[in-house]
């Protein structure tokens, strides 16, 4: 049973919701299915037809249909028919006024359609809460409920709420960390993130999101970039949100007031992402960025309900122990990391998530999706939602190579019927060494899409930092990091590309993506690349890197953080729906050529 976040929900919230939040909150229902007799009472109560037509069915996915049977009761989403229109924030310019545009747009169309089905609901003493990012109702009920609400003109399909069981990535051996490492990262050297840092670039004022098994706040490399976490004391309002709320045995409970990682998975990739201890462990691509966390996940289960509570939370945060109608959407973050997935083959619906993916767009935030760990065959993205268009969907490569990982989901996506290229970009993904949820100093290795993942989270934040033209310019900002990939053609899943249904637009460059020159080999373990001056960042170096002359490429003393090639100048506000970017020439040495440490065992 989930928690309540809107007073029209009779789920039941905890008792210190009640406390926090008895405003915004209403008694939970007993429910009482039990006492409705037949399709023909339903019908009644609700005003609708006393019996439900032969289309009715047609509305109901199969996972409803074989989890309703022989009077059992399931959790189903009401998707309404009306759903809101976002186009209107491609408009906007700034990130506050699309995130603003697009949270009241939203709640205002959830809050005007489903009154009729939630007074029914209320009056019925049916189990239910209310979503805005998607304008649907949770229902737990019999086949007779799904089938009277199905029966209604103003819904357009009845939808599973699977529990999902996602084979998450399992750690290394952990590792206590009281001595300096010896370089940054193998990946995050890979990808030319230290040659950004030089220009004074490290994702400063830059909010990264994870959505995840939560993750270890206090550990040392990720809780001084902690959102919430000023030097002194942790305030998680807005910062924080969990949405488990009916786990068992979970060792981070149910509705954790503060961060916490059940498993290890989202403070690897948060670390990923952002970590950097000041003692030497650089594990993060943009250190300077601040993270945010919602738990989306029971030890690696999810559910659509819960990932999609995940979604309301980033695009408008809320404090602790309150409900959507406290959120601040000017609170959102800009990037999300979203290592999971909600397979088809489990219930889930293809599209049950895409209205949520593309409300994130529409305000500004980039969702970064693991492509999965389904490969090496074809048409292996098939879980949501890595294959939305709206998705930034990442493949592994064997770090330090541009080879891709033999487990790296590869495209096209069939699924849905698109035949969509995915995924859109590839990124280091094997023996990736970051964070462990064991204690505040522990590191481990793991392998996975999840862990290329956070690699291009990074990349955007910097990118953002560097070029705040293209800041919350979803699909300018996507071509400036295509454009700038190091191409790597495939054909064994379609056309060489670029973009291919392998590599994507290839291995992610984020210093030719921002605009320094290709990196060479020098002797010189200095970095002495200077920086136009930027909103975001400081107009002098102040590189982080613990350098060595034979692990690190130096930048030329002219470089400037000013987009070349690689991105469009002067970035339209509104972005397209579909364009592909022109691979753009530029001259570099070929992707074996670039110096890098060896991948850590």
């Amino acid at each position: 049973m989930i928690k309540n976040p809107n007073p029209t929900s009779t789920f039941t919230p905890s008792r210190w919701r009640r406390i926090f939040c008895s405003l915004f909150l209403i008694a939970a229902a007993v429910a009482a299915i039990g006492a409705l007799a037949s399709s023909r009472a339903i019908g009644n109560q609700q005003g609708a037809a006393v019996s439900s037509p032969p289309y009715a069915a047609n509305k109901i996915a199969p996972w409803v249909t074989e989890h309703t049977a022989n009077g059992q009761q399931a959790e189903f989403f009401v998707v309404l028919a009306d759903q809101a229109d976002l186009s209107g924030a491609a408009n906007l310019p700034t990130k506050a006024e699309k995130a603003r545009y697009v949270y009241s747009t939203l709640v205002d169309k959830s809050q005007t359609t489903q009154e009729p089905i939630l007074q029914w609901l209320r009056d019925s003493g049916i189990e239910h809460r209310s979503f805005y990012i998607v304008n649907a109702i949770l229902v737990k009920g019999t086949r007779e409920i799904a089938e009277a609400l199905a029966a209604r003109p103003d819904v357009a399909r009845v939808e599973g709420n699977p529990v999902i069981h996602n084979d998450l990535p399992s750690p290394g051996p952990v590792e206590e960390s009281p001595s300096q490492p010896a370089t940054i990262e193998p990946g995050i050297t890979y990808t030319h993130a230290p040659l950004v840092w030089a220009l004074g670039f490290t994702g400063q004022n830059i909010v990264i999101a994870s959505a995840d098994t939560g993750v270890r706040w206090t550990h040392n490399a990720l809780k001084p970039h902690y959102r919430g976490w000023d030097g002194v004391n942790g305030n998680h309002n807005f910062n924080w949100h969990d949405s488990i709320h009916d786990s068992v045995g979970n060792p981070c409970g149910n509705d954790s007031p503060f961060p916490c990682d059940d498993f290890f998975h989202g403070s690897h990739t948060t670390g990923t992402a952002i970590g950097d201890d000041g003692a030497g462990n650089q594990i993060g691509m943009a250190p300077g960025a601040k993270w945010i966390g919602c738990r989306n996940m029971d030890g690696g289960d999810g559910t659509p309900a819960r990932y999609i509570e995940c979604m309301e939370f980033f695009l408008a945060p809320y404090p602790i122990n309150c409900t959507p109608n406290e959120g601040d959407p000017t609170k959102a973050p800009d990037i999300t990391i979203n290592s999971w997935g909600c397979p088809p083959v489990e219930g889930c619906s293809a599209n049950t998530l895409q209205a949520a993916v593309e409300a994130q767009a529409a305000a500004g935030i980039q969702m970064v999706v693991a492509a999965g760990n389904g490969g090496s065959a074809c048409s292996t993205v098939e879980d949501p939602p890595a294959i939305y268009e709206k998705s930034y969907s990442v493949g592994a490569l064997t770090t330090g190579t541009d080879n891709i990982a033999s487990f790296s989901s590869r495209g096209p996506v069939t699924v849905d019927g698109s035949n969509r290229i995915k995924p859109d970009i590839s990124a280091p993904g094997t023996n990736t060494r970051s964070c462990s949820n064991t204690g505040d100093n522990a590191y481990t290795t793991a392998s996975g899409t999840s862990m290329a993942t956070p690699h291009i989270s990074g990349a955007m934040a910097l990118l953002w930092c560097a070029l705040p033209s293209l800041r919350h310019q979803i699909t300018d900002s996507r071509d400036a990091l295509n454009n700038a990939a190091v191409h790597i053609g495939s054909t064994q899943c379609g056309t060489a590309g670029p973009p291919n249904n392998v590599y994507g637009w290839g291995r992610i460059d984020i210093a030719a993506a921002v605009g320094t020159p290709s990196p060479t080999p020098s002797p010189t373990p200095t970095p002495t690349a200077t920086a136009t001056p930027s909103a975001c960042g400081p107009a002098s170096p102040t590189p982080t890197a613990t350098v060595t002359a034979t692990a690190t490429p130096t930048a030329t003393a002219t470089a400037t953080a000013t987009a070349t090639a690689t991105a469009t100048a002067t970035p339209t506000p509104t972005p397209t729906s579909t364009p592909r970017p022109t691979p753009t020439p530029r001259s570099q040495p070929t992707p074996r050529g670039r110096p890098t440490p060896p991948p850590r065992p």
